[in-house]
């Protein structure tokens, strides 16, 4: 009876919990067809997706990956969806020679096959390497530099090591890898090798593959290497479109994205010999990594050598797009988009991803086919070639720009998804919407709300910002759309043991990882219900005075940045009151009103900066964007904070004003679109 009671008393509160943008009216209308989205999303399905997509290699530009492209585009119509392949060329290249050795030792620069897993002896694998590397044939002495970044090259400078004309190698970490090679060159460096040490991903986190789920002696993380700080997509159409046909590219001396010097990933197996071959000092304690070997800083008495060759060939890049369009607003837009491409067989990056989104466009087919209609247009969509540099995606937003910037509700992203705590990243207009969505969702394992999972990790609760990495990029911090990327994840099924090896294979993913796929259910479950309520809620549910709070933290933290480095900025403090009044005032508005405004969504346009961040225009978002020398990781207020991390104080102060402006025109826009709600 006990249980009977709580479960009613747990359903009714469900059904008179707020959802933002719908009246209490509205509430039990919305419920019911939540509740039958909810109930579609099926686990088996997931896995059939799975079986299907990852069964071989299909890296951007080969015929797997069309191949894969055109099973999505089955599976979409199948479900009752508008769907289509809108194909893009791009410049991805290919390794052609690849060659690592000192004196009589030889890197092996392989990965073996395991009888446990039948995908290792697939054919038509991608070798390992870094796209984007120049080529080289170079020889020299090798300097261990740790995890390449800045701050590693400062200590070397003090112990009188000069890396200048030498190779580099850094391990994994701490730093997206684009950043490694590009700081090696800018200390003079010749070439960089980056290694996976055991430490991070392999035997010291665990068993490695396959007893375990950790790197073995001779895992490779593959992966770009183009400099993602400047722009992504196509390294030869910054800015426009690389259709078939289209406008005239760049050279290939003239794309700023391409790496200067020849970079190579190798295994913590042909890495050892190389860090063994090392002299000078021990390195310190914290730049030690888990190889039974002393760590020195180097160089060694031998040279090595490294040769790299590449096909810079321009390939075909397959996007699929589906679409319901909107019965209301056809002409107000809400996606989710996760990449297909994976630099193998990818199941865990990026097919668990892409499967969750076959399984929610099928949820809302049923819906379709029985005659219902969203409100806004839903648009879902499945990348390719994210892998190269978010390539797919960004292409398509940049042939798509000025309808985006009119119609573009929010656009939701998911790209690798495991078992374990919803992790979110937003655009901080969303951070309450989001909230609620958590709140309405079941974890799988423990039937607990998945927010009440979160705020036993942190609290309270807050999206992180948004840096780089995945498909929301070219949306975000390009198009300024409102934004979020989610996906389930644990130290373990995140998938670091295998993450870009040839070992992302349907069998590590089903012992390792969500073998049972309630987790792709359950993050099917979390787009449904983000997608369902962005479209139906007639105020689209974006919140002001939370965004403004946080705007107003990240304020705090670079002030106090600047008096650390003993600068000082322009008050801003007038233009945040501004902004959080604007943001109150929206509230009182927002009570009253008995409709919505297409200004609402369109007040994340007034967060670009009209010239970009500073050397770096493709970037256009004010409040997060991806650091210069942190890759994936986000700087908020990036044109400030980042003028004074690299002491360009005028900058600063430039930057600063900007800033205030920008601040001043989201205020007014949140005012306008409060005044257009209608009453």
């Amino acid at each position: 009876m006990k249980l009977t009671l709580s479960l009613f008393l747990a359903v009714a509160a469900y059904a008179q919990a707020p959802i933002r943008g719908f009246s209490e009216a509205g509430l039990a209308k919305q419920r019911a067809l939540e509740a039958q989205l909810l109930a579609l999303p099926d686990p088996a399905r997931v896995e059939a997706h799975m079986k299907a997509m990852a069964s071989e290699p299909h890296h951007a530009g080969s015929p797997a990956s069309r191949k894969v492209a055109e099973y999505a585009l089955k599976e979409f119509r199948s479900a009752g969806l508008e769907a289509k392949i809108e194909t893009f060329e791009a410049l991805l290249p290919y390794p052609k020679e690849r060659a690592l050795s000192l004196g009589k030792f030889k890197a092996r620069l392989s990965e073996p096959n395991f009888a446990e897993d039948p995908d290792s002896t697939d054919k038509n694998q991608l070798p390992t390497y870094n796209a984007y590397s120049a080529d080289g044939d170079i020889t020299a002495p090798l300097v261990y530099v740790n995890y390449g970044v800045p701050e590693d090259y400062e200590y070397l400078k003090k112990q009188g090591i000069d890396v200048r004309g030498k190779i580099v190698i850094a391990r994994y970490g701490q730093s997206w890898r684009g950043v490694k090679p590009k700081v090696a060159a800018e200390n003079g460096a010749v070439a960089c090798l980056i290694y996976s040490d055991p430490k991070e991903d392999g035997y010291f986190r665990g068993d490695v593959y396959p007893a375990g789920a950790y790197r073995c002696e001779y895992g490779v993380q593959r992966g770009s290497v183009m400099d993602m700080s400047l722009y992504v997509g196509d390294p030869l159409s910054p800015g426009f479109a690389s259709e078939p046909g289209g406008q005239k590219r760049l050279s290939l001396k003239e794309a700023k994205t391409l790496m200067s010097i020849p970079v190579m990933p190798i295994s913590y197996g042909d890495a050892k010999p190389l860090l063994e071959s090392l002299g000078g000092p021990t390195a310190p304690e914290g730049w030690r990594g888990a190889l039974p070997i002393t760590y020195k800083l180097g160089p060694g008495t031998a040279s090595a050598h490294l040769k790299l060759t590449h096909d810079w060939g321009t390939r075909p890049v397959h996007n699929v797009i589906a679409t319901i369009r909107g019965s209301v607003y056809p002409d107000e837009w809400v996606l989710y988009g996760n990449h297909h491409d994976a630099w193998v067989n990818g199941a865990n990056d990026p097919i668990s991803g892409a499967s969750a989104v076959l399984e929610t466009a099928r949820a809302f087919g049923e819906l379709v086919k029985k005659g219902w209609r969203p409100q806004r247009t839903i648009v879902f969509a499945l990348w390719d070639a994210e892998e190269f540099g978010l390539v797919g995606s960004t292409e398509w937003v940049e042939k798509h720009l000025p309808e985006l910037k009119e119609k573009a509700v929010a656009y939701f992203n998911s790209d690798s998804n495991g078992k374990g705590v919803l992790g979110l990243g937003a655009t901080p207009a969303l951070n309450l919407f989001l909230e609620q969505v958590a709140r309405d969702v079941k974890d799988p394992a423990t039937g607990e709300s998945v927010l009440s999972l979160m705020l036993k990790v942190q609290k309270p609760f807050q999206p992180g910002p948004l840096g780089s990495g995945s498909d929301y990029v070219g949306f975000v911090h390009h198009g300024g759309i409102a934004g979020v990327n989610f996906g389930f994840s644990s130290a373990v099924s995140g998938g670091g043991g295998v993450y870009h090896s040839i070992f992302d294979s349907f069998a590590w993913y089903k012992r390792f990882s969500d073998g049972e796929f309630v987790y792709g259910k359950a993050l099917s479950q979390v787009a449904a219900l983000s997608l369902v309520r962005m479209s139906e809620a007639p105020i689209v549910p974006f919140e002001f005075t939370r965004a403004a709070a946080t705007i107003t933290q990240y304020w705090t933290e670079v002030e106090k940045l600047a008096v650390d480095r003993k600068v000082t900025l322009p008050d801003l403090r007038p233009n945040l009151e501004r902004l959080t009044a604007a943001a109150k005032q929206f509230e009182v508005d927002y009570a009253g009103a008995k409709g919505g405004a297409r200004e609402v969504y369109l007040t994340e346009r007034a967060l670009l900066l009209p010239d970009g961040l500073p050397g770096r225009p493709w970037y256009k978002g004010s409040v997060s964007a991806p650091g210069q020398y942190t890759g994936y990781g986000a700087k908020t207020i990036a044109g400030v904070r980042e003028s004074l991390e690299l002491n360009q104080t005028s900058q600063a102060l430039e930057q600063t004003k900007v800033f205030g402006a920008v601040l001043d025109r989201y205020a007014a826009a949140i005012v306008t679109a409060g005044q257009r709600l209608p009453r």
